[in-house]
């Protein structure tokens, strides 16, 4: 983005001031502005989208409004602008649920799959994910460096799960199908009692993980537990906040069962993910903590789907997920109508990656105005990640991550069939 003369010194060190301003006057730099110019801003608010120009310069926008120039132009005629999307659950490193295959692949097919499922991701316009366990910061330091192409990355690195509970791959032939070894970089992840999760906790961290994730229920793919089930007791659960505090990380709760929910909110987690057996008790004190809800709606349907296609599942799985797909919906639909505060989120990995705006539409289906999901899948998940001030919104001072649909934007089936280009930082990605 920067174009300078022969002999210019160097611009490292200067943060963007003025002084930076006038001193690539004097050496004689200027910075490239390109303007996204006729088309609509859906801002990501939830204000309905109006038409104006886009201007990026250096991966941030500048300006939004009518009639503005800059050095280059992008035809953006009939068209509308959003912010890049966000998915804040998904599992980069993971294909689908046929476990027998995934378990006869070497080690490290993982982190080559994993490049291939966040180009996927990226095709749909999301350009900011939170990785809810499997990805390391290597990955997430490949994507910023420019050695795959993907979304940014929030990474928890490690699904914390008790003996028996959601992370626990034991089978009665004495076996374990453990998808995610462990190794230098990404932590194992069964642990029993405070001191064990303690330090556990203190290892995922010096990892690298932006967010700690933990079980505090069973669920569906896990071969010997029960989605109904509450896991970890409180004293283990303290234990899990006091450290994440300490070093100022949220935590985030897989929490299925309707006691592992409330237990989760009562440990003070910042969001719940699946919420599937959510009761008025548990809605109420959602809503008195301002916990989110990440609902990953597409996950149990996509376990169903790659049944029926004939994938090999352990006894059981099936059977959970036929059980509480139409427990999962009404209990969305409930937290919808009494205002919990969503974010979208897939679970991604265990259905195929390229597929998450399939999400949108169960968000729809379970009360959300069309408008309101894009603002879930914007600017609400970028406040549930902690990045307000950079992403989810089109405004001055913020990423330059952009999404242009032609057609209806509130058109929520026909979204990704409707993207003509993506930017991410100011860079056009897709299109």
């Amino acid at each position: 983005a920067f174009r300078r003369r022969p002999r210019a010194p160097s611009r490292a060190g200067f943060a963007r001031t003025g002084r930076q301003l006038a001193a690539e006057s004097e050496w004689g730099y200027r910075v490239s502005r390109t303007v996204l110019r006729g088309g609509h801003v859906f801002d990501g608010t939830g204000s309905p989208a109006a038409a104006g120009d886009v201007v990026i310069e250096n991966g941030r926008i500048l300006a939004v409004g009518p009639g503005l120039d800059g050095d280059e132009q992008a035809d953006m005629t009939g068209l509308t602008l959003l912010p890049g999307l966000f998915d804040c659950h998904v599992h980069v490193m993971s294909s689908g649920v046929d476990l027998l295959r995934r378990l006869q692949r070497p080690f490290s097919y993982q982190f080559f799959e994993a490049a291939v499922n966040l180009r996927a991701t990226l095709d749909c316009g999301i350009t900011t994910v939170r990785d809810a366990g499997g990805a390391d910061i290597g990955v997430q330091r490949a994507v910023e460096d420019g050695l795959i192409d993907g979304p940014r990355l929030r990474i928890a690195i490690t699904v914390l799960s008790q003996t028996a509970g959601h992370g626990d791959g034991w089978l009665p032939s004495g076996l374990s199908m453990s998808l995610r070894v462990p190794y230098p970089g990404r932590p194992a992840g069964i642990v029993d009692g405070p001191e064990e999760m303690r330090k556990r906790v203190r290892e995922i961290v010096r990892a690298g993980a932006d967010v700690i994730k933990v079980c505090t229920s069973g669920g569906v793919l896990s071969p010997r537990d029960n989605p109904r089930h509450a896991h970890f007791r409180p004293d283990e659960l303290d234990v899990l906040m006091a450290e994440a505090a300490a070093a100022g990380l949220p935590v985030m709760a897989h929490a299925q069962a309707m006691e592992g929910i409330k237990n989760a909110i009562r440990a003070g987690v910042r969001s719940v993910e699946h919420g599937i057996y959510l009761d008025d008790e548990a809605i109420s004190m959602m809503l008195q903590a301002g916990i989110w809800l990440v609902p990953t709606l597409i996950a149990p349907v996509a376990v169903l789907e790659a049944a029926k296609d004939g994938v090999r599942l352990p006894d059981g799985v099936a059977a959970k997920a036929e059980e509480v797909v139409g427990a999962h919906r009404e209990s969305f639909a409930r937290a919808v109508a009494a205002g919990v505060k969503v974010a979208m989120g897939t679970d991604s990995g265990v259905g195929p990656h390229g597929q998450n705006l399939r999400e949108l539409t169960l968000m729809a289906e379970g009360g959300m105005t069309p408008r309101d999901v894009l603002v879930a899948a914007t600017c609400s998940a970028a406040e549930l990640l902690g990045m307000q001030d950079e992403a989810g919104v089109i405004g001055p001072g913020m990423r330059a991550d952009i999404v242009a649909v032609a057609g209806d934007p509130l058109d929520l089936a026909n979204l990704k069939a409707n993207i003509r280009a993506v930017y991410k930082d100011g860079r056009r990605v897709r299109g």
